[in-house]
């Protein structure tokens, strides 16, 4: 019987400030270390920021000169893969002998992505996945992943991958997933409302996999003075109030969902249980009808430009 001991990461970062944010996600993962964790997964965009009610300047055919700042100092403050920043989150999952999978602002160009990167105990980088599909305001600030980005790795602990916020509405973006066996299935995001859970449960269910979700805890004071976002500037002013949950592979509430405060949430998740859920339903085996339905995955990088 396979055992993983998983923590979950509800937390702020220092908005703006990548090397702070990460020497916090230091101390962040030796918390998650010393509570027995193997495994943890810090929220979509943890370094260095989610904008919560940014606006960069925008209107429709306008932008502002404060907006194009506020995107220059996201831009300073985001990670390139591979890069120094990513090394030193390596460094953190080796120092703590940790499966780390983190969101990130990725720098690539003159593009930010929305990423997640996955790390193993030896601080190895095992990969990435951006997400594919900046949900409204966010395609303002984020460009589009493609589909050589959609990795599930076959770890000690099991089967691991991320789909990031509401890419968990993507159906076909789901059926991806669990045809490549997904078993621990990671939803970093920043939605903080009650139906998430919800759809955290659903796809437990659909994938009969365990869930981990990591959402923010954040402050207007976790961010800087001259940030405007449109809540306003008292400090303790909640932009995001997290919701970060555990799900097990019958939809089961393990862990969460976790509201108004930081917090780390274990679990520990018998792998033995997914193959019980199959049991009765495989949405990519006994339980599909592929003479009805198929599904075709482009996983071809689609630069925009060929060197040849």
């Amino acid at each position: 019987m396979s055992i993983v001991r998983a923590a979950v990461i509800q937390n702020a970062p220092v908005v703006f400030d990548r090397d702070a944010t990460i020497e916090k996600v230091g101390q962040l993962a030796r918390q998650a270390k010393e509570g027995g964790a193997e495994l943890a997964v810090f929220p979509e965009a943890f370094v260095s920021a989610y904008p919560k009610g940014l606006d960069f300047g925008a209107r429709i055919g306008t932008r502002t000169p404060e907006g194009r700042e506020d995107f220059r100092r996201y831009f300073d403050s985001a990670v390139e893969v591979p890069g120094p920043a990513a090394s030193r989150l390596g460094q953190i999952a080796g120092d703590h002998g940790l499966h780390l999978v983190i969101g990130v602002i990725e720098r690539d160009g003159g593009t930010l992505y929305c990423t997640v990167l996955f790390y193993g105990p030896d601080g190895r980088l095992l990969g990435k996945h951006r997400k594919l599909m900046p949900t409204a305001s966010e395609r303002l600030v984020w460009g589009y992943g493609d589909g050589s980005t959609l990795p599930v790795f076959d770890t000690p602990m099991g089967r691991l991958g991320a789909v990031i916020c509401w890419e968990n509405y993507m159906p076909m973006l789901r059926m991806a997933m669990y045809a490549k066996g997904i078993q621990i299935y990671c939803a970093p995001t920043a939605d903080d409302r009650d139906t998430w859970l919800a759809t955290m449960r659903h796809i437990a269910m659909e994938g009969r996999c365990f869930v981990l979700s990591s959402c923010q805890f954040l402050l207007r004071s976790d961010c800087p003075q001259d940030y405007a976002a449109i809540q306003g500037d008292a400090p303790d002013t909640v932009l995001m109030r997290g919701g970060s949950c555990i799900i097990g592979p019958l939809g089961q509430v393990m862990a969460g969902p976790a509201f108004g405060q930081s917090q780390i949430l274990h679990a520990e998740l018998d792998l033995a249980e997914i193959a019980r859920g199959k049991y009765d339903f495989d949405v990519v085996g006994h339980y599909a009808r592929p003479d009805i339905f198929r599904l075709s995955v482009n996983e071809r990088q689609t630069a925009p430009v060929a060197f040849e």
